[in-house]
């Protein structure tokens, strides 16, 4: 049997409801010109709470990138040690240091080539997760500091167990502490 239409003389009991209270309205849409206008009247308005100075929201990260015009400084899977051959090399035959938080083995490196890095962080400084933190403080510090190494180099940095109370700061700190005493640096400067 088919279904009758609903008309003002038959009692019908059902009726369309929609299920959204407030059905989303359309987003706006902006041309480029209209965004760029719009956004650079909102940047001249001035802060509730007053000026600041120009780099006062900047990360440390920012000051350096204005700092460096080169661009991104970068650490690539090239400038990584990976072969065990190599770390027992530069055990063998290159020079070390220990400061603070991290024992440094270096060995200069052929003309030409990149700076590389290893890094090695054992069982006795803590759990996978205090490892995987360790491992990424010491490739930080060698990557914002790649440039100011005076010649390449092939380093193996090694966590030791006072790491995991150290921030990135501190780390920065040891690790140009120690490149410093092992005059492998360009010139002074400052972490």
């Amino acid at each position: 049997m088919g279904k009758q239409p609903c008309g003002p003389a038959l009692n019908c009991y059902e009726k369309t409801i929609s299920a959204v209270e407030n059905p989303p309205q359309t987003a706006a849409r902006f041309l480029k010109s209209q965004f760029k206008q719009e956004r650079q009247g909102h940047l001249t308005q001035s802060s509730p709470s007053g000026p600041q100075t120009p780099d006062a929201g900047l990360s440390r990260f920012c000051r350096r990138m204005a700092a460096n015009p080169q661009g991104r400084l970068r650490f690539n899977r090239s400038q990584r040690i990976k072969r065990g051959g190599d770390f027992a090399r530069l055990r063998q035959q290159g020079e070390r240091v220990t400061i603070g938080c991290l024992i440094v083995n270096w060995r200069r490196a052929q003309a030409g080539a990149a700076s590389r890095l290893g890094v090695i962080t054992s069982g006795r400084i803590g759990g996978a997760v205090v490892r995987s933190r360790a491992r990424r403080l010491l490739r930080e510090s060698f990557r914002l500091h790649q440039d100011q190494i005076a010649q390449p180099i092939d380093l193996v940095l090694v966590a030791r167990p006072s790491i995991v109370r150290k921030g990135l700061a501190e780390v920065e700190k040891d690790f140009l502490t120690s490149l410093r005493k092992a005059g492998l640096l360009k010139g002074p400067t400052q972490p």
